[in-house]
């Protein structure tokens, strides 16, 4: 299998090339394009064909919020990782409505990075822990106030591993945690996400919460 091939898009040049060089020598992951700006990345999206594109929310010409959702759009089997110092609730939720595969702050180490960008390839989400736990210890909280609970028609395997995944278990440890394929699991996620209009796992995760069943 070849390398990963990652753009990036970040109108500021020395964010850009810091980020390049994080994976100059790296074995499994390779910077292929870099994009100062939204609209910049659809057209180096086109001539690249990147795996992932690593986005700022900030930036002139197109916004990463609107570049992600063009992706969506022209490109849906290109992976999207938001990677941005923002970390407020309207900005992470305004994201996450646009369906990315990853949440990444700007502060995190480079291993964070790069363990982000695999695990979306490997067809998980990955948003970082301050990003996580800020979502779903507000929803929480609400939920508490509000005594929220909603009936959802899942079957009682699918409640489990809805369970599961709010725990955040991958693919194969929910597997082995209930002894069936990891084939089987993403079976269970494609018909969750259908049941629940959900775009994504932590979008799944949103749900369950707010619908008072974990």
């Amino acid at each position: 299998m070849g390398k990963v091939r990652v753009l990036l898009a970040d109108d500021q040049t020395v964010i850009r090339d810091a980020l390049s060089t994080y994976f100059l020598n790296d074995d499994r992951i390779k910077v292929v394009a870099v994009a100062e700006n939204g609209h910049d990345a659809l057209q180096k999206t086109e001539q690249f064909s990147p795996d992932v594109v690593l986005t700022d929310l900030n930036m002139p010409v197109l916004s990463g919020q609107e570049l992600s959702v063009r992706l969506r759009q022209l490109y849906p089997s290109v992976k999207v990782i938001v990677l941005t110092m923002i970390n407020e609730d309207r900005h992470v939720k305004k994201a996450l409505s646009t369906g990315v595969d990853g949440y990444v702050l700007k502060n995190s180490e480079k291993s964070e990075l790069r363990a982000a960008i695999l695990q979306v390839m490997s067809g998980e989400c990955y948003f970082s822990p301050q990003i996580s736990h800020k979502i779903m210890n507000n929803l929480a909280s609400r939920i508490k106030k509000e005594h929220v609970v909603v009936e959802m028609p899942l079957s009682l395997r699918e409640k489990e591993i809805l369970r599961l995944i709010v725990q955040e278990y991958s693919n194969s440890e929910i597997a082995n945690e209930l002894l069936i394929s990891t084939k089987t699991v993403d079976a269970h996620k494609r018909n969750l996400m259908e049941k629940t209009g959900s775009k994504n796992l932590i979008g799944l995760a949103i749900y369950a919460v707010e619908k008072g069943l974990v």
